[in-house]
């Protein structure tokens, strides 16, 4: 009987922890990633010109700079055989470079030749 009872009083300890740290997880603020056009290595009339998915794919590799499609996909919260079609199209288009290593495909954006 007494074991019962350290077992029950723990129990609402712990359920008197999670209480409060539920408080606290909802009191955390999830602030959006801001993302400066003027900072990104591919101009905003480059951008501007892009279709809406693609530009989408862009901006995530600039904030990320050399990237694989896995990552751009955690980045856009899309699929990573989509990111890798959107990224492939902008190797395409001459906008990004890409190379591999060893078994992964790295993305980064075309340095401009002048």
């Amino acid at each position: 009987m007494e074991l019962l009872k350290k077992i029950s009083k723990s129990l609402e300890e712990l359920n008197e922890k999670i209480d409060k740290l539920t408080e606290k997880a909802a009191l955390i603020e999830v602030k959006p990633k801001k993302i400066s056009v003027e900072n990104l290595p591919l101009d905003a009339a480059t951008l501007l010109s892009l279709p809406d998915h693609l530009r989408k794919t862009a901006i995530a590799i600039c904030s990320l700079g050399e990237a694989t499609a896995e990552e751009v996909a955690e980045e856009t919260k899309r699929a990573r055989a989509v990111e890798s079609d959107y990224l492939n199209q902008l190797v395409a288009l001459g906008y990004l470079k890409k190379k591999r290593i060893g078994k992964k495909v790295y993305f980064s954006i075309e340095e401009k030749k002048e």
